[in-house]
């Protein structure tokens, strides 16, 4: 085992800023909190966040969700 296979640690957590169809990595980590769902999302598998909210989302299920209940 080698500090990438720690799991649960909150040094893996990476800061990101959420931009149109990108994101920036403002802190290294290997995964994101899910805003809805509380769900860790590897970066590398991160496609769904909100611009305008700064939130990650675990996939279309939450992005809609979240979409739902701040535009009603």
């Amino acid at each position: 085992m080698n500090a990438h296979d720690l799991s649960g640690s909150t040094a893996d957590l990476a800061v990101v800023h959420y931009g149109d169809g990108e994101f920036v990595v403002l802190k290294p980590g290997r995964y994101v909190v899910c805003a809805v769902s509380g769900v860790k999302v590897p970066l590398e598998a991160l496609r769904y966040w909100s611009a305008p909210l700064q939130e990650a989302y675990a996939g279309p299920a939450e992005s809609l969700a979240r979409w739902q209940a701040t535009n009603r």
